[in-house]
């Protein structure tokens, strides 16, 4: 993919981040929802790309825009698409931080279907790449990543969603000695600080959403970190949903390049409620401060984006309606 593209990305998830960014603390996570999708998919029509949507809003049924299968672009390399228009959608309502606009764009092919279910997950930095598995005890896992990171088992800071299948993961965790930094929603976010050094984040574990283990995979993959997923379809319905989109043999520890295939990807984020390492979206007379993050996989760039946005010299998709 062209490195021009980088930047075209992170347009399209600052329009989304500041549709929906006004939505702040109004408790309707619905509108918020709907507002960074609807500046999300107009947005990507003005990026020279062919694109296919293989994680988005659900199936065409179910969404109107962003439905998995669903073509955008204005024209040019085939590529494939996955989508959150809005993570955290609860952290948007009630104005807490975390949310973030976030997209992972590969070459045709490049990206795992994987289908709206839970996946089982650990995620760790450069540092460790290649020193955990997501079948040993959390113990030994911790164990691993302090020697890798040249530090003790206490000095580590885990993130666990904050739910009550995690209570006996949660336990482990403790009474291996470290530390555990409990969210209460958007696993994307944490993932990225899991990769980058100086975070304060060393280990990203537990269950969450499939298809954002995809989007979470393209960034860790960007950043020369590690993870690892296996699917925990809920019943015979949906592993009949993973077998029609690819996937033959539920049980497989998908490594992530199960995940993200080949060569080359991009991964855009854009806050919009105050996150770790991102600043949200600030609005003020007569435009908008975004700040972003973008990453290229083939050349290992990582950039952040602060932008100023003049509203009056902006499409309407900016605007406040």
């Amino acid at each position: 993919m062209d490195r021009e593209l980088s930047l075209e990305f992170v347009r399209v998830t600052e329009a989304a981040a500041i549709a929906c960014g006004r939505l702040m603390g109004k408790g309707d996570k619905i509108a918020a929802d709907q507002a960074a999708v609807d500046a999300m998919r107009t947005m990507f029509d003005s990026v020279n790309i062919s694109g296919t949507v293989v994680i988005g809003e659900g199936e065409m049924d179910e969404a109107p825009m962003l439905y998995i299968g669903e073509t955008v672009g204005a024209g040019g390399m085939a590529v494939d698409i996955a989508v959150d228009p809005l993570e955290g959608t609860n952290l948007v309502a009630k104005g807490m931080p975390g949310a973030i606009a976030v997209l992972a764009v590969a070459p045709q092919g490049g990206l795992l279907h994987a289908p709206d279910m839970y996946m089982d997950k650990i995620a760790v930095g450069p540092k460790a790449a290649g020193k955990i598995h997501i079948d040993a005890p959390v113990k030994e896992n911790l164990k691993a990543v302090a020697s890798a990171l040249s530090r003790k088992v206490e000095d580590l800071t885990v993130v666990i969603l904050d739910r009550d299948r995690h209570s006996r993961l949660i336990k482990d965790v403790r009474d291996a000695g470290a530390r555990i930094k409990l969210i209460t929603d958007g696993d994307v976010s944490p993932v990225i600080n899991v990769g980058i050094e100086g975070s304060g984040i060393h280990m990203l574990v537990g269950s969450g959403g499939a298809p954002e283990g995809v989007i979470a995979a393209a960034a860790l993959k960007c950043l020369g970190g590690d993870m690892q997923g296996r699917l925990l379809p809920s019943d015979d319905c949906e592993i009949a949903r993973a077998k029609k989109m690819g996937i033959g043999d539920i049980n497989k520890v998908l490594t992530i390049d199960d995940l993200v295939h080949g060569e080359d990807a991009i991964f855009a984020a854009t806050a919009i409620t105050q996150g770790d390492m991102l600043n949200p979206v600030h609005y003020f007379g007569g435009g908008v401060r975004t700040h972003s993050i973008v990453m290229r996989y083939k050349s290992g760039t990582v950039r952040f984006v602060d932008a100023i946005h003049k509203l009056d010299r902006k499409s309407m998709i900016f605007k406040r309606t």
